[in-house]
């Protein structure tokens, strides 16, 4: 199994019921507004398909069902991703807890901690695929405004956002982020590593009427240093769901049935 696939999905993922008041003169604020339209006030699942290509042609591809759980501290969730395809990885879990990121394989039933920045397919990496609340995790400034192309190559006026992390152990140090002037949905974002080094620019497309709101269902990825290389994640079949806390307990996982 190659966790290259792992570390982006639910850092991308975008759901809520509500879209809260905001000031448009603080950048942390309006960064809390785009985190309700992202992440959820209560448990829920989504399948998430993800796709890999190079040069325009797809190379690989996986399928998962996710699980996320907001954490009783607040502010924070758990998420329980099961792998659905392909079928050499069917069954295979990873688990976020905490600060714990655990694999678990059926074929040796045998549950290992793993690296968020491992990748998972394209340029998804573990720690992505766990469900993030930005203004949690990242101190946000609001820089200006300014129209940027979206993805689907319209113009969108946004406002623009410098997010730099709270704590040293991100996946991403620093993150610009454009978010639409008028609703605070996320638009556009760039990711980068230490020593200000572009890891990549994701595009939020494709917002349809999920869970009660308008979220994206698509998120497009593209490397920062090779821009023919592009990962898109798609998802569906979201549902409301009353998630057990057992789910998310690593001593669970060699016992774990989907229901």
């Amino acid at each position: 199994m190659r966790l290259r696939w792992f570390n982006s999905i639910c850092f991308f993922l975008v759901y809520a019921t509500t879209t809260p008041a905001f000031s448009a003169t603080d950048g942390q604020q309006l960064l809390a507004a785009s985190d309700v339209i992202r992440v959820p006030g209560q448990s829920f699942l989504l399948n998430a398909a993800l796709t890999e290509y190079r040069a325009g042609k797809e190379i690989d591809s996986n399928a998962l069902t996710i699980y996320t759980k907001p954490d009783s501290g607040g502010g924070t969730f758990r998420t329980l991703v099961r792998f659905i395809a392909p079928a050499r990885d069917v069954g295979k879990l990873m688990l976020k807890s905490g600060d714990d990121l655990w694999f678990y394989d059926p074929a040796n039933q045998a549950s290992l901690r793993i690296s968020p920045d491992q990748r998972l397919l394209g340029q998804e990496s573990n720690g992505d695929v766990v469900t993030a609340n930005f203004s949690h995790d990242y101190a946000a400034t609001l820089v200006g405004e300014e129209d940027v192309m979206d993805g689907d190559r319209q113009t969108r006026h946004c406002y623009r956002l410098s997010l730099a992390g709270k704590t040293p152990n991100l996946i991403y140090r620093r993150i610009d982020m454009w978010l639409d002037a008028s609703n605070a949905r996320p638009v556009k974002a760039r990711f980068y590593a230490d020593g200000d080094r572009l890891l990549k620019t994701a595009f939020y497309r494709r917002y349809q009427q999920e869970l009660g709101a308008m979220r994206p269902t698509e998120v497009v990825i593209i490397d920062g240093l090779d821009s023919g290389w592009v990962t898109v994640m798609r998802f569906d079949n979201y549902a409301w769901r009353d998630i057990p806390d057992a789910w998310m307990q690593r001593d669970y996982l060699a016992r774990f049935r989907p229901e």
